[in-house]
């Protein structure tokens, strides 16, 4: 298979999965054996491609050309590529774990949910995958659309309340930044194309770049730099493996990844050295890792102090980025993934105990550890990673992060990463802690066990790839180390 037609195959893939849902709706075990059907042909043709981006490959397509000069054009490089294949392994995995959710909450429609499931990895991959700035935004445009609606699921005011947040924050800053950023950078450079180095010439107005450099951070609202941030805990209104869906595999890594991209392929890291807000835009990400921390040791809800958790671990691949030296631009990609598998265990975890405890609260959880001790120690897996401590794939990505400070002489962020380290571990173990070593409050309900099958299958899946990475990291630094090489 050429690498053109393993591209246009990674975005029609899940669209033909969408089409397949629709068409068994009425038939539950067949709609959901063909969403996860499309995920394990996705995940092939992915992998297939992968192999020979790494080795060196640029395979381009064009899909489209709407306008002169802006084409759709799809092209794989290893950031896309390594992107791709998360998102391409835990739609399986997701899905897996949706199966047991949906039937055990007894959510209704659906088949509405897998269908904006399969359309929300479709623009994923586009996104992953795209040659460009104007590719990019209409496919982060695309994500923004389909997963509203997996936002507003459950159809009451509440959701509904939490999807216009959603949907207005996200487009406000598009429309408002990041469009503009794209317009201004083809005005300037004469190319939307993403370019190793950057495209802006030598002489470029270090002002406007430093300008520039604003609007496509705050722009790129998906990231969740504060103050754009609220669109994410505000989602939490969504069922879990829309969260994980938002936390882990779509959403949130789509803002991160596009800023990574951004600032490799159209400002070059060595370039972003010389901009003046580059300083300024490191402090907003060292203050959000600190502030949304802060934020998510008050939250009782579990879903809403995971999703701080995620606002703070965000901004670790936003400075990281920013420190514009290897260390930190490997450290960032690389905690794409570490991120990725840890925090989507979390919130596997989160939805499980829902289902079989109708726990929502971490005030709740005294004690449950007796009665699911796979979905606890899954958790305390998963929160180490994040914490960035073995045996969690998050510490070599950490490592790198604080590896990158220290290049630079940013010894304040330092503090700031090694702090956020003992935030994690107060808010994120706490929740194993009690389920272990606490007492079931008198008179609580004990006769619930773990959660369907399908859903602890899907926890061990992700919660053992934590300690896998961890263990063998070398594939994934080589990949990460490709964008400096």
């Amino acid at each position: 298979m050429s690498g053109s037609v393993a591209m246009v195959l990674a975005v029609v893939v899940p669209l033909v999965g969408a089409v397949l849902v629709l068409a068994t709706g009425a038939r539950p075990n067949v709609r959901e054996s063909m969403s996860i059907g499309a995920g394990v042909v996705l995940f092939l043709v992915v992998a297939s491609l992968a192999s020979s981006v790494f080795s060196g490959a640029r395979p381009e397509v064009v899909l489209a050309q709407p306008l002169s000069g802006f084409s759709i054009v799809l092209s794989a490089e290893p950031l896309g590529m390594l992107f791709a294949l998360i998102a391409s392994f835990l739609w399986i995995v997701t899905t897996v774990y949706a199966i047991g959710y949906m039937r055990g909450h007894h959510e209704v429609n659906q088949t509405r949910f897998y269908f904006f499931f399969a359309v929300a990895i479709s623009s994923t991959m586009g996104v992953a995958l795209s040659g460009n700035l104007f590719t990019l935004f209409f496919f982060y445009e695309v994500l923004t659309l389909s997963t509203y609606p997996l936002v507003t699921h459950a159809g009451t005011d509440e959701a509904r309340a939490g999807g216009r947040v959603y949907l207005g924050i996200l487009i406000a800053t598009s429309m408002g930044a990041f469009l503009v950023a794209i317009i201004v950078t083809a005005v300037v450079s004469g190319t939307v194309d993403f370019v190793p180095g950057g495209v802006f010439a030598e002489d470029a107005s270090r002002a406007l770049l430093a300008v520039l450099l604003v609007l496509y951070l705050f722009g790129i609202g998906k990231a969740a730099l504060m103050p754009f941030h609220r669109w994410l805990p505000s989602a939490m209104v969504a069922p879990t493996p829309v969260s994980a869906l938002l936390h882990a595999v779509a959403v949130v890594k789509a803002g991160v990844f596009s800023v990574l991209k951004i600032i490799v392929y159209i400002f070059g890291f060595e370039r972003l050295s010389e901009i003046a807000t580059a300083e300024f835009l490191l402090y907003v990400a060292g203050f959000t890792i600190l502030a949304a921390s802060l934020v998510a040791m008050r939250k009782d809800n579990l879903k809403a102090r995971l999703a701080y958790s995620t606002v703070s671990q965000l901004s670790y691949v936003v400075l990281g980025s920013l420190l514009a030296v290897e260390a930190g631009i490997v450290g960032s990609a690389m905690h794409i993934a570490m991120h990725a598998f840890g925090k989507i265990t979390l919130f596997f975890c989160a939805g499980a105990i829902l289902v079989a405890a109708h726990k929502t609260k971490v005030s709740e959880l005294d004690g449950l550890g007796r009665a699911m001790p796979w979905t606890l120690s899954a958790f305390a897996v998963g929160a180490l990673s994040i914490a960035g401590l073995p045996p969690g794939g998050g510490l070599w990505s950490k490592w790198f992060l604080v590896l990158g400070t220290v290049n630079t002489d940013h010894y304040v962020l330092l503090v700031v990463l090694l702090v956020s380290t003992l935030l994690n571990v107060w808010y994120l173990l706490e929740i194993p802690v009690r389920g272990f070593f606490r007492s079931v409050p008198a008179g609580a309900d004990e006769h619930h066990g773990e959660a369907p099958a399908a859903c602890l299958m899907a926890i061990g899946v992700t919660a053992v790839m934590s300690v896998i990475l961890f263990l063998y990291p070398e594939p994934l630094y080589r990949a990460a180390s490709l964008l400096v090489g």
